[in-house]
């Protein structure tokens, strides 16, 4: 969700307009009707909003039941139930939290501590109606602040829905419930804040999020979502534990038709995720479009092709795997790579990503069920660095463009300077998730308890924890 409205000024301008102040104020009565009529009043773009609208549902889908049905059909069929209900509660619970306090921690002025989270001027949605716009995170467009708000409350449901996939079969579902009221709170609502605000069309210069204040670019939401979620997810799995009878039971995925019509929910409602970041329906959408379908079949493919030359088959497992990892590589790039980068982004993320899942999970013995973190948090550290090197536009990319600018050029600071932005964003984002999970996992633990028991596990979260199975033979 960066928008491509990245400012790319230094903080000259603050001193310049301090020396110009007395002659600003002698000037500002004859200036005014000027610059009235230079700079109208914003009014809503119905085209911009209806496009915002689709794009909100469409992150909704790939959610419920989009999400919910790939992590489904990866468990077995006594969990199937559990995981269902995992994700429809995850997303119900964090809309009221978002709307309650969650928008105004990501999205407002936090005075002392704006670097890294909002303040409490919009709890409870106070000053937002149908009459206010969403203008401060946006140049040239203006779509109805409800609207802005119901887009990224989507993000805040799928994110910590995806971490839940680590620790499948598990996991008590009242300590999944408290931890995401825990985790969205003190580690997504602050990360989202610290990638994506700044100070508005008006204030280039102005306070910004840590991680947007490096330069770092994430179209939308390579770290804030994925590494997010996906480290979060290996300090979950960890400190629960391996599930029982782990490399001894059969634990293989009890429906891979259901995986793979999840898979393609995702892949469907990923267009809303990607093109609608842009914020508005123009080219830059069309661009985050394209390169949406592109990287994610490379990655499909390139899944496949590692998974012939070292199993001597492809699988529909390896199909579905492939192409979340390309739609996770390419969430910050779909707005600055160009088509041709994000099929090589896309060629590149699966051999990685399946050596993570195939190689590093068993040599460290580690049991994240659903590869959370081998697939969202490498493959986002993959999409967020190369976007880094691929928005160049000797690459193709389409630049940063410079909204400070009066034809509202595009611009790139150089890979090295780039990519090193982009590093310190990736570094920031695993410090942040990593540690504040370990916290509250801890937390959720000493208040009730992580596991289920032995016995609960063995007879399937669906029964023992809900009292009713997804299946009736």
């Amino acid at each position: 969700m960066q928008f491509n409205r990245i400012s790319t000024l230094g903080r000259l301008g603050a001193a310049a307009a301090a020396l110009l102040a007395p002659v600003a104020a002698f000037a500002q009565d004859a200036a005014a009707p000027a610059a009235a009529a230079a700079a109208p009043a914003m009014t809503m773009d119905k085209g911009d909003n209806t496009w915002m609208m689709i794009s909100t549902v469409l992150v909704l889908f790939m959610t419920i039941p989009g999400l919910a049905l790939f992590y489904g059909g990866l468990v077995r069929a006594k969990n199937m139930l559990s995981v269902l209900m995992q994700v429809f509660m995850i997303t119900s619970v964090v809309m009221i939290i978002w709307v309650t306090y969650g928008y105004s921690l990501a999205f407002t002025d936090g005075g002392s501590l704006n670097s890294f989270v909002g303040g409490l001027s919009k709890m409870f949605l106070a000053g937002v109606d149908t009459t206010t716009l969403a203008e401060t995170f946006t140049k040239g467009v203006a779509i109805p602040e409800l609207t802005f708000v119901c887009f990224q409350m989507t993000f805040a449901c799928i994110t910590p829905a995806l971490i839940v996939g680590a620790f499948a079969e598990r996991i008590k579902f009242s300590a999944v419930m408290l931890f995401v009221v825990l985790w969205v709170t003190f580690v997504y609502f602050p990360m989202a804040h610290m990638v994506w605000f700044w100070g508005g069309p008006s204030a280039y210069d102005g306070p910004t999020g840590l991680i947007f204040s490096y330069g770092a670019i994430d179209f939308a939401g390579g770290t804030v979502v994925h590494i997010n979620a996906g480290i979060a997810g290996l300090v979950g799995a960890i400190m629960l534990g391996k599930r029982t009878g782990y490399k001894k039971d059969i634990m293989a995925p009890h429906s891979m038709t259901l995986t793979m019509v999840g898979a393609s929910m995702l892949w469907v409602g990923w267009f809303g995720f990607n093109a609608g970041s842009n914020l508005e329906a123009n080219a830059y959408a069309s661009l985050a479009m394209i390169n949406t379908f592109v990287a994610t079949a490379a990655a499909a493919v390139a899944w496949c092709i590692v998974e012939t030359f070292s199993r001597g088959k492809a699988s529909m497992l390896g199909a579905a795997s492939g192409a979340v990892a390309g739609l996770v590589a390419v969430t910050p790039a779909a707005g600055f790579a160009g088509p041709m980068g994000s099929i090589v982004l896309g060629l590149i993320v699966s051999p990685v990503c399946y050596f993570f899942v195939d190689v590093v999970k068993n040599k460290f013995n580690y049991d994240d069920s659903l590869d959370v973190f081998g697939i969202h948090c490498v493959g986002g550290i993959i999409g967020a660095i190369g976007t880094g090197i691929l928005v160049n536009p000797a690459l193709g990319g389409a630049g940063i463009v410079d909204y400070s600018t009066p034809d509202f050029a595009a611009s790139y600071a150089g890979t090295a300077t780039q990519v090193w932005a982009q590093l310190k964003g990736v570094l920031t984002t695993i410090v942040w998730s990593g540690i504040g999970s370990a916290i509250l996992y801890k937390i959720v633990d000493l208040i009730v308890g992580l596991r289920v028991t032995v016995e609960a596990e063995r007879e399937g979260l669906d029964l023992s924890t809900h009292g009713e199975a997804a299946y009736h033979s």
